[in-house]
């Protein structure tokens, strides 16, 4: 459908590629042709729009074949305008110039001629089949509604021209469908029961084969399991065997062991004691050199000491040589001083004086 818009007091018409519109003012043609696009006067314009697309047409009929069955016809119609400018003078396709909507409804008038003539066809040449060729005669039923379309002057003289026609399906009533599809159905039942029964009788020799290898397995597991019960038997024979053999070698081995274990014990004792000797004789050794190296070092030590203390006398004579005996005199009653206990009163008498005197008079 074109699209109209407003502007004031004109109108603008813009179409579609699928549309053609023609444009009339005053009873004579301003434009036509697909796809245009115009200002107009809704006043004095006179519209017409006529679509150019291809239509679908679905049609769903009844019919009667020559065995009074009544049977169901689907079909589908493809048509298009071809001459919109005859059409547009057939059909009322005018618009309204204020909205741009449709006055009319055209494409049902088309849409109802063409079933019409899509119809009349086909009822003619159902009605001389009979119900099973009907069911399969789609394709002369197609044939027959395709030609009378194509070749129809109604159709021609309101520029409509039919691209295709397709019949669908053709159906009888559901109940007449189902008895038909009894007997199919049953064959269909009695192959799957010929299929079952096949299968069965193939499961049942499958089965006998089954238990025949049974059998058969379990005859060669019976003498696989006395060839086993014999092979048993020589087994431990030998393993009894072996045993006495390994358990003879075994006591020969511990005799000798014994024995050798006995004469390494002696060689181990007698390297043991020979061993904790000189461990012991070293070890005094040791001691003895310890001790003498102890008494070396300590009077070592004691004579370092000796010389020391010596050296240390001979320089402190050395030095008290060089000082005046008033100041020797001061030194000793200095280290008198710190010798003596704490004095609280100190009472000095003539034999005190004399005493100290004497004391002092040595180191003068």
């Amino acid at each position: 459908m074109a699209d109209v818009t407003k502007r004031l007091f004109l109108r603008h018409l813009r179409g579609t590629p699928t549309t053609w519109v023609r444009h009339h003012i005053a009873g004579k043609v301003r434009r036509e042709g697909i796809g245009q696009s115009f200002w107009y006067r809704p006043l004095t314009a006179v519209l017409s729009e006529v679509p150019v697309d291809d239509r679908e047409l679905p049609l769903l009929f009844h019919a009667h074949t020559r065995d009074f069955a009544d049977v169901t016809v689907q079909a589908t119609v493809t048509y298009r305008v071809v001459d919109p400018a005859l059409a547009a003078t057939r059909l009322d396709f005018s618009i309204d110039p204020a909205k741009g909507v449709p006055r009319a409804r055209p494409l049902d008038q088309v849409a109802t001629l063409l079933a019409e003539l899509a119809q009349q066809p086909a009822l003619d040449l159902l009605a001389g089949l009979s119900l099973a060729e009907a069911l399969t005669g789609i394709t002369p039923v197609r044939e027959a509604v395709s030609t009378t379309l194509q070749n129809e002057p109604r159709l021609t003289e309101i520029g409509v021209a039919v691209v295709s026609a397709r019949v669908v399906a053709i159906r009888p009533e559901p109940e007449l469908e189902r008895a038909l599809q009894t007997p199919t159905r049953e064959a269909v039942q009695v192959e799957s029961d010929r299929a079952t029964f096949a299968r069965r009788a193939q499961a049942v020799e499958q089965e006998r084969g089954i238990a025949e290898n049974e059998l058969q397995n379990k005859i060669e597991l019976a003498r696989r399991e006395e060839q086993l019960v014999s092979q048993h038997g020589a087994n431990e024979h030998r393993r009894a065997e072996l045993e006495a053999a390994a358990r003879l070698v075994v006591a020969q081995g511990e005799a000798q062991r014994e024995t050798v274990g006995t004469t390494a014990a002696a060689e181990r004792a007698r390297l043991v004691a020979a061993a904790q000797a000189d461990k012991e004789r070293i070890l005094a050794a040791a001691e003895a050199d310890k001790e003498r190296a102890l008494a070396d070092a300590r009077a070592e030590g004691v004579r370092a000491v000796g010389l020391a203390e010596a050296e240390i006398e001979a320089a402190k004579l050395a030095a008290y040589a060089a000082i005046p005996a008033d100041v020797l005199r001061a030194l000793a009653l200095k280290e008198l001083a710190g010798k003596l206990p704490e004095i609280g009163q100190l009472t000095v008498t003539p034999d005190v004086v004399t005493d100290l005197l004497t004391r002092l008079a040595p180191a003068r």
